[in-house]
């Protein structure tokens, strides 16, 4: 019976992990082992997501985070090994671009475990962010490399990932899977909008975390002048990264949006189901705002969601005041209109899980 040992750490692999997960259950000759570093340590952020989506509790949490990014992934590293010594594991799954991903793909490749890449072949082309070094690395470190769209497959063949030891597959994307499968759920269970008070009220939906904003006092003050500039015509909600909160504070940046705690997976569902416009600079945001038919403003100078932005669907403002305002303002006039499928169709999970089951 095959073994897998699953690394999670942050909010998107929950949701990722969750419906993978789910399909390898299905296969009666995998075993799979839940090891959550500890990355995100809210309970907002990462105990109700194992909550909501009936994720088995971890075998093991590492309970590492609040560090540098150095320290946390060498600390990740340690303990991941330990691991691994102790489960034996014939392949490890990791998800993403986070220094969990990193960590448990190097530990294992270290000790001669094959690495299965969930997400693999996104490229920003900006070597300045943690997770285009980390995305980069598990890639190469990776003996199945399971790419989400047609561009991420040909990233690789560009990188000449086919002269290596390597397996790569177009799976789709797993989190067109998770909304497909949660979706029904968060409209019978979620009460945010009620709790809110944002009943047939319009609103834009925003949140700011990535590093390259947050650790940047000068792009994050733009970003808030363009939010607060919004704020003259619209209301917007922000669910805010309790790191972000800390950095605003420090600052003394003036906010004067309606800032909310993180939220859970289906409570974010709701919100985006519900929003008119979002705003953000996450990765994984761009394309649940896209799965639910709402235009998205990307607060960065790139994203890996190259289509989205070729098509239309997504638009980058930087932390431009200008654009983040104008753009805006332009989307609320438009309608979406989804005439592509860049994504799968919610079959990535099943796929996923047949490979690997065979392997």
């Amino acid at each position: 019976m095959p073994k897998i040992v699953t690394i999670v750490g942050a909010r998107p692999q929950f949701v990722k992990s969750a419906v993978v997960s789910r399909a390898l259950s299905k296969h009666k000759n995998i075993e799979e082992v839940l090891v959550h570093t500890g990355q995100h340590y809210d309970s907002n952020m990462s105990d109700i997501f194992f909550e909501e989506m009936k994720i088995p509790n971890p075998k093991y949490s590492l309970n590492i985070n609040n560090i540098s990014h150095g320290a946390m992934t060498g600390r990740m590293l340690e303990q991941v090994e330990k691991v691994l010594n102790i489960e034996k594991p014939d392949y490890v799954l990791v998800f993403g671009d986070t220094n969990s991903t990193l960590a448990g793909a190097l530990a294992a490749k270290k000790m001669h475990i094959r690495v299965a890449h969930v997400e693999a072949g996104l490229r920003s082309h900006n070597i300045k962010m943690p997770e285009e070094i980390n995305r980069i690395l598990t890639d190469r470190l990776s003996d199945i490399l399971f790419c989400p769209t047609d561009k991420a497959f040909q990233n690789l063949k560009e990188e000449g990932f086919e002269k290596y030891d390597t397996a790569m597959f177009l799976s789709g994307d797993v989190m067109e899977d998770a909304v497909l499968q949660f979706l029904e759920i968060a409209n019978k269970q979620s009460r945010i909008i009620d709790q809110l008070d944002l009943v047939d009220k319009p609103y834009l939906l925003c949140t700011v975390h990535r590093a390259e904003n947050t650790d940047d006092p000068a792009r994050l003050k733009k970003i808030i002048e363009g939010l607060n500039q919004l704020t003259e015509t619209y209301e917007l909600i922000l669910p805010l990264h309790p790191r972000t909160q800390n950095l605003i504070k420090k600052n003394r940046f003036d906010l004067k949006i309606k800032m909310i705690p993180p939220v859970g997976y289906l409570d974010m569902l709701t919100l985006l189901k519900h929003c008119q416009l979002v705003l953000t600079d996450s990765g994984g945001l761009q394309k649940e705002a896209y799965f639910l038919g709402k235009f998205c403003i990307t607060l960065r100078d790139e994203t890996e969601w190259t289509e989205l932005v070729e098509y239309g669907y997504n638009y980058l403002s930087g932390a431009d005041v200008a654009k983040i305002v104008g753009i805006s303002h332009l989307l609320m006039k438009r309608v979406f209109e989804k005439k592509h499928h860049f994504y799968g169709n919610g079959t990535a999970s099943h796929k996923i899980a047949s490979v690997l089951a065979e392997v």
